[in-house]
């Protein structure tokens, strides 16, 4: 909507990426003591109805013909901000769902349904932006998160009291007590560390993706989306081999190898030539390759920090997960803006890849290279 309908700069995309982020981080900040003192369905099902209110704001305004970036920005901070809300709560309601010892199989299960997610929002995005306008497809996506929070009232498991924090407790002393979880465990530190410098990286990339497909390389919404959806395919893929992978290489060395190759995969689209047809070609196998490989550490890496911290904690340790990552993300979309302003979309990207190599190359080097089966006790615990 703001490159389509309001030909929002490559720095005003980073301003919204970055407000997007900051909302997200303040949200991680306040959240993780409630989350964890608190039943989790109830917070996954209004953070739903949040984000479609939001959403909704926008094709009102469209259609009013007040719509400005400004609101965009506010829509963008709520949406990363309840956001935030549901991931924690999400990462924090599943172990008490199906067990710790099945954690992996259900994020793989998860992996897989966003793949195939994947493969049908994002074509279906671009045809109802390229003929139906923005605000349609806002509406169908506002619609989509109602979906959402219907399924999720109707989830009857009742949630284990003894996975709750008992006492309340204040900001500050939640953040520490995550924080100390986090940086006191040697696995936990690496995935903290390469988390934060995911986000950092992401954000610069994410900033400038969808201007570099839609001007740069001159390809339409429907081609972004069906694009993305070869992604959803590749994720699809993924998802059904992170556990066997991790089997043969190792949980660790599965997380930092496929990090590696995800990033390399990812710059396959900057090499595009001008042609639109090769450019295509070009965006399909970046999808295909970098989703592939990229949504293996991230259901192994969940999974094995679902596993290492105990039920109780799991939310404020999220908290600061996600606030990291939040804070890093702010940062590198600012970035992202002002580099690609400065030196062009594409060589920015092409340092934003190089610079999503850095972490996992480092890690090789840490506890986390070493780690091969998925743990099956709580390593940390408040």
């Amino acid at each position: 909507m703001a490159v389509l309908t309001l030909s929002a700069s490559p720095s005003a995309l980073g301003v919204l990426a970055a407000v997007a982020g900051g909302a997200g981080l303040l949200a991680s900040l306040g959240s993780g003591g409630f989350v964890d003192r608190s039943p989790r369905r109830p917070i996954l099902v209004l953070a739903d109805l949040g984000r479609a209110g939001a959403l909704l704001t926008l094709p009102l305004a469209a259609w009013l013909h007040v719509l400005c970036l400004m609101q965009v920005y506010c829509v963008a901070a709520g949406i990363a901000g309840a956001s935030a809300l549901f991931d924690i709560a999400d990462h924090a309601y599943l172990p008490s769902l199906v067990g710790r010892e099945r954690v992996t199989e259900a994020n793989a299960r998860l992996g897989s349904t966003e793949g195939a997610a994947e493969m049908a929002g994002p074509a279906l995005a671009g045809v109802l932006f390229q003929w139906l306008t923005a605000p349609v497809a806002v509406i169908v996506n506002a619609a989509t998160y109602l979906a959402s929070a219907f399924a999720l009232s109707k989830i009857r498991a009742t949630e284990p009291v003894g996975d709750r924090q008992p006492e309340r407790t204040g900001l500050i002393s939640g953040l520490a007590t995550g924080a100390g979880l986090a940086l006191g465990d040697s696995i936990a530190r690496v995935l903290l560390f390469t988390s934060s410098m995911g986000g950092l990286f992401g954000g610069f990339f994410s900033a400038l993706y969808i201007l570099f497909v839609l001007r740069t390389l001159g390809l339409g919404p429907v081609v972004l989306g069906l694009g993305i959806a070869c992604g959803g395919l590749g994720a699809l893929a993924g998802s059904f081999a992170a556990s066997a992978l991790a089997r043969q290489l190792g949980v660790g060395r599965s997380i930092l190898l496929c990090s590696v190759g995800s990033a390399l995969g990812t710059m396959i689209l900057l090499f595009a030539p001008a042609h639109r047809a090769s450019a295509v070609v070009f965006l399909v196998g970046q999808q295909l390759t970098g989703d592939f490989l990229g949504v293996i550490p991230i259901i192994l890496g969940t999974s094995l920090l679902q596993s290492i911290i105990a039920g109780e904690a799991l939310g404020r340790v999220r908290a600061v997960f996600r606030a990291a990552s939040g804070l890093a993300a702010v940062i590198g979309s600012l970035a992202g803006g002002v580099l690609g302003q400065a030196f062009g979309v594409r060589q920015a990207l092409f340092m934003a890849i190089a610079g999503l190599l850095l972490a996992p190359l480092i890690s090789v080097f840490t506890p986390l290279w070493r780690v091969g089966d998925m743990p099956q006790s709580v390593r940390s615990s408040p």
